[in-house]
C-alpha cells in the first residue's frame, strides 16, 4: 500500500460509483472499486443505514457496526436516503447524471418499482453501467419465486455443501461465505469489463451477476469430469479431502496438530512413509485404503517433522493453521494486507486490506467505513440546488 505522501493516480481515479448494495455480494465487490480508485457512493437508509451494520459475531458489534460491515466499506461516501420518499428519486438520478456505475442487489423488480431501473439511469446517463447483484439471477424460474438468496442456501442448492466432508458427514457449508465472496468478486470482473467497453466501444451496458450461476462456474472442473466423464463422484469414507481426487488428498492428524498433504505421486508418499505401506496400491481405486493407513502413520511424529520430510520429497504440505495464527504471521511480518483504519467512535481497526497489487497505480486507504449518511450534504449539494435540498429535508427524505 502507499502513503499519503505518494501521488501516483489510482487506476480507477475519476470513475463514480452509485452503490445501493448492502450484505456481502454488493459491498465487498464495490469496495474492491473504492480501493482501486472509483468514488463510491453508498446509498443507505436513513438513520439506521444498510441492513448489515447491525450484524452482530457472536453477539458483538464494533463501536456500533457489524465487523462485517467495517470489513466491506471502506474508502467509501456514506448518503442517507429514504428511496420512496418525495424528491428522492429525482435527487438520485441527478447524481447518476454524474456517476459511470450504478450497482445493487436488491431482489429482482425492486429497483424498476421505485423508477430506478436500467432505463430510468439510462435516460439521464445513456453510456451508464448498470450492474445488478442476485441470488439467482433476474429472469429464472427461482428470481420468479421469489427464493431468498443466500450464502448457505447457494452452497446447498450448488452441491458445495454435499461435495464437502467425508462420506459419513451430512453435507458441510464453507468456513466463510464462500459464494457471496465469489459472487462479489465476478461482480467486480463485471463491472471492470463493461467499463473497459464503455471506453473502447463508447457504450453503456447492463451487467448482471447471481451467486447461483458464479457458484456453479467455480465448480466447472468438477461439473466437466462429471459430465463429460460421466461419472456422479461420491465423497470419499475415509476423507480424502475431495471427491474427486486421488489419495493422499487430505488432512491427516499429527503428534501435535494436523498437515494437510495435495496432490503427490504414490511412489514419492511410499518414501516418505514406509515403502510396505502402500505398495503396489492404486491411488484412485485404493484411496480410502490409502488414506486410512496414512492416518494410521501421521499420529507418530509432530507436524513440522512430517512438513520438513513431505517438502524434502517434493510433495506439496502445509501445517494446518487457525486464522489467528494466519493473522498473527501477516502482522509479524507487517503484510501490506492488513492496514489500520481509525473508526468513527476512535477505535482503531485493523483490516485486511486490497489483495491486489499494482506497480503504477496501486491502491490507497483514503476513507475509514463511514457512519449513515455522513456526506449527504456534500454529495447531493453538489447536483441540487439549496431549495431542492431544503424540500427533500422537510420531506423526510434524508
Amino acid at each position: 500500500m502507499t502513503t499519503d505522501a505518494d501521488h501516483r493516480p489510482a487506476a480507477l481515479e475519476g470513475i463514480r460509483v452509485l452503490d445501493f448494495t448492502q450484505m456481502m455480494l454488493g459491498p465487498f465487490a464495490t469496495q474492491i472499486l473504492a480501493d482501486l480508485g472509483a468514488d463510491v457512493i453508498k446509498i443507505e437508509r436513513p438513520v439506521v443505514g444498510e441492513w448489515e451494520r447491525s450484524l452482530e459475531f457472536a453477539g458483538e458489534l464494533v463501536d456500533g457496526d457489524s465487523a462485517a460491515f467495517v470489513a466491506m466499506n471502506r474508502n467509501k461516501r456514506s448518503v442517507a436516503i429514504d428511496l420512496k420518499a418525495a424528491g428522492a428519486r429525482e435527487a438520485l438520478l441527478k447524481l447518476a447524471a454524474t456517476c459511470d456505475v450504478v450497482v445493487e442487489n436488491f431482489r429482482p423488480g425492486v429497483m424498476d418499482r421505485l423508477g430506478l431501473g436500467y432505463d430510468d439511469f439510462r435516460a439521464v446517463r445513456p453510456d451508464i453501467v448498470y450492474c445488478s447483484g442476485s441470488g439467482w439471477g433476474q429472469r429464472t424460474k427461482y428470481a420468479a419465486m421469489n427464493r431468498p438468496g443466500q450464502d448457505l442456501l447457494i452452497q446447498a442448492a450448488t452441491g458445495l455443501a454435499a461435495n464437502t466432508g467425508s462420506a459419513a458427514d451430512p453435507p458441510t457449508a464453507a468456513g466463510t461465505s464462500m459464494c457471496d465472496a465469489t459472487g462479489a468478486l465476478t461482480l467486480a470482473n463485471g463491472i471492470l469489463a463493461a467499463l473497459l467497453a464503455r471506453a473502447r466501444h463508447g457504450i453503456g451496458q447492463r451487467v448482471e451477476v447471481d451467486l447461483f450461476h458464479a457458484t456453479m462456474a467455480i465448480l466447472c472442473q468438477e461439473i466437466s469430469a462429471m459430465t463429460n466423464l460421466g461419472i456422479d463422484f461420491s465423497r470419499s469414507p475415509a476423507g480424502v479431502g475431495q471427491p474427486w481426487l486421488s489419495a493422499p488428498f487430505g488432512i491427516y492428524r499429527t503428534a501435535d496438530g494436523w498437515i494437510a498433504l495435495a496432490m503427490g505421486d504414490i511412489g514419492v508418499v511410499a518414501e516418505v512413509f514406509d515403502d510396505r505401506l502402500v505398495a503396489g496400491m492404486d491411488p484412485w481405486l485404493d484411496r480410502d485404503a490409502i488414506k486410512q493407513r496414512l492416518d494410521a502413520a501421521t499420529p507418530t511424529r509432530a507436524t513440522d517433522d512430517w512438513l520438513q520430510a513431505m517438502l524434502a520429497a517434493g510433495l506439496w504440505a502445509a501445517p494446518v493453521r487457525t486464522m489467528k495464527q494466519a493473522m498473527d504471521e501477516l502482522i509479524t511480518d507487517e503484510s501490506d494486507l492488513v492496514v489500520e483504519v481509525e473508526h468513527a467512535g476512535g477505535r482503531t481497526l485493523r483490516l485486511l486490506g486490497c489483495p491486489i497489487t499494482l506497480s503504477e497505480t496501486p491502491w490507497r486507504q483514503r476513507l475509514r467505513p463511514p457512519t449513515v449518511g455522513e456526506h449527504t450534504h456534500d454529495i447531493l449539494a453538489a447536483v441540487l440546488d439549496d431549495a431542492e435540498l431544503t424540500a427533500l429535508q422537510k420531506a423526510g427524505a434524508l
